[in-house]
């Protein structure tokens, strides 16, 4: 793989150094100098001019659905729960080609929105629909963006009380036994890996104790990480009360489910002490703004929850309950629904960007490998053009990324390769991606009417 070289960029390490007139050089995948000034003499090496341009790490998606790609701009109006249950009279139909074409639609559209790394969680496996998992695998390397597929579950249907149909849920010993074959067909645990797996039950109301404890055993066994909904909504906090005598915090700290290696969706309704438990145990947390406010959820308690040393990243959730959100539109968000929340001082437009990298990249376990602009890292980089209108008149570019709408993304490098340039997408055509989804809905909805 060629070397590249970015000079005269604003450079945002993230990990405490910035350079206004900076310099990133990488070579066989990994970044080999960031600093001040011009870079050093690089044979052979692309060069990029970074003059007018922000450098950032690839931004890091810790909690998506690609699967809901095909059925945006359904039941806008409900709240969570009945959102769920009008989708899932739809989602039962899925199957492998849906899965691919929503795949490959969905990640091009986060590559265009500056993302190097997704995490998907999908938990809907209908009997005889294919190879989901192996679909989607092959999706995330046409786009050549890193996947984390949270390889999800659901052992609790409607006769059981739980909210999905009987025909998305799999039997308990089924989906576990499934779970260790996607790991085994999928994961791979070295640092340049561009893909893993994590274990990943859906939400205490779609599972069993059984499953939720399996899945923990099964995981830190595989050493792999773990992963699910929690305290999205009010309902769930009362339907946990009721159920299981503790709050959906409590329930998961009783099934072993907080710990370095796991990280939960939205944490919106947590109590001090909650906030607490997380911190301590090192449970890392997926903040999806946009997709709790389009719910009406309520707002993710971030500014606590970073202040008790929190490791949080952020996730634009499903494309259902999140339309066409671009993972760098969440910066903007984060910083907002903070704001809104606390006040002007309750977050910064780099803390923001770091929820969106480093904390992402902590998240799912991958620190040490993404998420900064350091020498050894993976060269996922993303550069931002800042000298537009409107842009060129913000003196902060950090600021420029953060508080207005995503600046245009003139170059974004996954392991040095480039996968987007000049706005465009250079692995897949942006109109083959757009047409997979629009067949994916097509194919979907009309299996759904049948």
């Amino acid at each position: 793989m060629n070397a590249v070289v970015i000079e005269g960029a604003h450079v945002v390490t993230v990990a405490g150094e910035e350079y206004p007139d900076g310099h990133i050089v990488a070579a066989g995948g990994r970044i080999t100098a960031v600093g001040p000034g011009a870079a050093p003499p690089t044979a052979g090496a692309r060069r990029v001019d970074g003059r007018g341009r922000l450098a950032t790490p690839g931004l890091v998606n810790t909690h998506n659905h690609l699967y809901q790609w095909a059925t945006q701009g359904l039941f806008t109006d409900g709240t969570l729960f009945e959102w769920l249950v009008g989708s899932y009279d739809i989602w039962h139909r899925l199957d492998a080609e849906v899965v691919a074409g929503t795949a490959l639609a969905g990640l091009g559209w986060l590559a265009l929105s500056g993302c190097t790394t997704a995490s998907d969680h999908h938990y809907i496996f209908p009997s005889g629909r294919g190879d989901i998992t192996a679909a989607e695998v092959e999706a995330a390397h046409r786009v050549g963006i890193r996947l984390d597929l949270a390889r999800g579950s659901m052992d609790r249907g409607r006769s059981a009380g739980g909210l999905p149909p009987d025909s998305v849920v799999e039997a308990t010993g089924d989906a576990l036994a499934a779970t260790q074959a996607a790991i085994d067909a999928h994961h791979d645990p070295a640092p340049e890996s561009m893909t893993r797996v994590a274990v990943a039950p859906c939400s205490p109301f779609s599972v069993t104790r059984e499953l939720m404890t399996g899945a923990a055993e099964l995981a830190r066994s595989a050493g792999v990480r773990l992963h699910t909904h929690l305290a999205e909504t009010l309902d769930e906090e009362e339907r946990c009360r009721a159920e299981f005598g503790r709050t959906p915090v409590e329930y998961a700290e009783e099934l072993g489910w907080l710990g370095p290696d796991v990280w939960f969706a939205h944490a919106v309704h947590l109590s001090d002490a909650a906030v607490a438990r997380i911190a301590a145990t090192g449970t890392g947390v997926a903040h999806c703004p946009s997709s709790n406010a389009r719910l009406g959820a309520g707002i993710c308690p971030t500014t606590e929850l970073l202040a008790a040393g929190a490791t949080v990243g952020l996730g634009v959730d499903g494309p259902a309950s999140s339309e066409l959100t671009g993972l760098a539109g969440e910066i903007r968000q984060a910083v907002l629904m903070a704001r809104a929340r606390s006040g002007p001082q309750a977050m910064s437009a780099r803390q923001a960007l770091h929820m969106a990298t480093l904390g992402g990249a902590g998240c799912l376990g991958r620190a040490a490998e993404i998420g900064s602009l350091e020498p050894g890292k993976l060269a996922d980089i993303a550069l931002w053009r800042v000298d537009g209108y409107g842009r060129d008149v913000i003196a902060d570019p950090v600021v420029a990324l953060a508080f207005g709408p995503p600046p245009p993304l003139d170059l974004l490098l996954v392991g040095g390769a480039p996968v987007v340039e000049n706005g465009e997408l250079r692995t897949v055509p942006a109109d083959e991606a757009a047409r997979a989804g629009r067949a994916a809905r097509a194919r979907l909805l009309q299996e759904a009417n049948r």
